[in-house]
C-alpha cells in the first residue's frame, strides 16, 4: 500500500471495533471517494477535536456548557441516571421513558484494568448531590444505569455505598429477560437475576 493509506488503515484499526481488513477497506474506500467526502471528513474530525468539551455539570460530551440537557427546564431536576458512556445516555434518552438529568462516568471500574474511583468522573457525581446553591430542587433519586456485567456490578455497588449516606434514594436499571426473550435459550446467570428481581402483577 501506498504509505498515506498504510498510515490511514493503522489509525482507523485503532479504533474499537474496527479490525485490520475493515480499516484496510475504509482507507480504500476513502482513497476512491470524492476529495470533498475526504475534505468534509476531515473537517469533522478537526471540530471533534476543536469545538467538543464535558459539560461541566453532567460530564456529557458537547460544544456548548452547559449542555443543552442540563439547560432543558422541563427536565426532572430531582432525578439523576447514571451512566458510563456518552453512548449509554444516548440509548437511554433515545427512548423518550426518562425525563430526568444524567451523569457521565466515562467508564467502569476494573481494578485489573488499573481504572479506580479516581479515574472516573464520581467526585463531580458526589458534587451534584450536595446541599447545592438553593436555586434548583436538590436531587432526591440516583439511578444506576451501569451494565450488568462484572464492572458494571461493582461501581454500581460502590456508587451506592456513597451515595446512601448522603439520604439520596439509590436505585438500579432492572435487568433479566429481554422483551422477546426465549426462556429455554437464556443463560442460568440471566434466568438466576431474573427471578431475584421479579415482580407483582
Amino acid at each position: 500500500m501506498a504509505d498515506p493509506v498504510q498510515r490511514l488503515a493503522h489509525e482507523l484499526a485503532r479504533l474499537p471495533g474496527i479490525g485490520e481488513k475493515t480499516a484496510t477497506r475504509l482507507a480504500f474506500h476513502l482513497v476512491r471517494a470524492s476529495a470533498e467526502q475526504v475534505r468534509n471528513l476531515a473537517a469533522a474530525l478537526v471540530d471533534l477535536v476543536e469545538q467538543t468539551r464535558l459539560c461541566s455539570s453532567c460530564m456529557n460530551v458537547t460544544d456548548d456548557d452547559p449542555c443543552a440537557m442540563c439547560r432543558d427546564t422541563r427536565r426532572d431536576r430531582e432525578t439523576l441516571c447514571v451512566v458510563a458512556t456518552p453512548s449509554d445516555l444516548v440509548a437511554i434518552d433515545r427512548g423518550g421513558h426518562f425525563s430526568g438529568r444524567y451523569h457521565v462516568l466515562h467508564g467502569l471500574l476494573s481494578p485489573l484494568d488499573g481504572v479506580g474511583p479516581e479515574d472516573l468522573r464520581i467526585a463531580e457525581l458526589l458534587r451534584r448531590l450536595g446541599p447545592g446553591d438553593g436555586t434548583s430542587p436538590p436531587v432526591r433519586e440516583v439511578i444506576i444505569a451501569t451494565s450488568p456485567s462484572v464492572e458494571g456490578e461493582a461501581t454500581a455497588m460502590y456508587l451506592a455505598r456513597l451515595i446512601k449516606p448522603l439520604g439520596v434514594t439509590v436505585s438500579r436499571i432492572a435487568t433479566g429477560l429481554p422483551i422477546g426473550g426465549e426462556i429455554e435459550y437464556s443463560d442460568q446467570a440471566t434466568l438466576a437475576r431474573a427471578l431475584a428481581h421479579r415482580s407483582h402483577l
